[in-house]
């Protein structure tokens, strides 16, 4: 916790000054961020860091493997869902953008099963990238590298699923986008159909 503190007080005395306007103009009108990303929970991979963004620019929803489950409005507890749909029917993001990575433990869970002193929950909710382990196929390079990419596509084709998405993106109000970030070299690549294409 002390290290948290003290990360604070360098954010009041090296931050705040120069961008106490910024958040007062946030507090005082509310948000209206141009992008929402959909990114991994873990901690080497940032979205507002990998982008460069400032507060106010991005809204964001992390969990594990920046996995989208498929459209499914029951009574159960939807965490990723409900941000999507304050995100894209609230604050009517422009952008939407699944960040995956490289090394992600949830695509190693996907892959060779959740560790075994976490399976409350990890186990269920990987599931979801099922059939990304089907698209990843074989192949010459490593397979969780493919995993990974298969996971943004999956997440991408289930964000399709959203009646309001599929919509909005008809309609040309919200472009969606596949992204990996590679922690190693610190290179971002898109996810497209067909391949990854790395970002110059």
């Amino acid at each position: 916790m002390d290290v948290l503190i003290e990360g604070y007080r360098k954010f009041r005395s090296e931050i705040w000054p120069a961008e106490h306007g910024r958040y007062e103009a946030l507090a005082n009108w509310g948000q209206s961020p141009e992008a929402m990303v959909i990114a991994c929970s873990d901690s080497r991979v940032d979205p507002q860091t990998v982008f460069s963004a400032v507060p106010g620019e991005l809204f964001v929803v992390r969990n594990v493997a920046a996995l989208v489950p498929p459209y499914n409005p029951d009574p159960a507890p939807h965490g990723t869902s409900a941000a999507l749909e304050f995100g894209v029917k609230v604050l009517k993001v422009a952008q939407l953008v699944v960040l995956g990575h490289g090394q992600c433990g949830g695509v190693r869970a996907l892959a060779y099963g959740a560790p075994p002193q976490a399976r409350d929950f990890i186990a269920s909710w990987v599931e979801i990238g099922k059939p990304a382990l089907k698209a990843a196929g074989e192949g010459p390079e490593p397979r969780l590298d493919r995993i990974e990419a298969e996971v943004v596509r999956l997440s991408l084709a289930n964000l399709m699923t959203f009646p309001w998405i599929a919509e909005a993106a008809a309609a040309g109000r919200l472009e969606l986008h596949g992204f990996l970030f590679d922690i190693h070299t610190g290179v971002l690549a898109r996810v497209e159909p067909e391949g990854v294409t790395p970002i110059e």
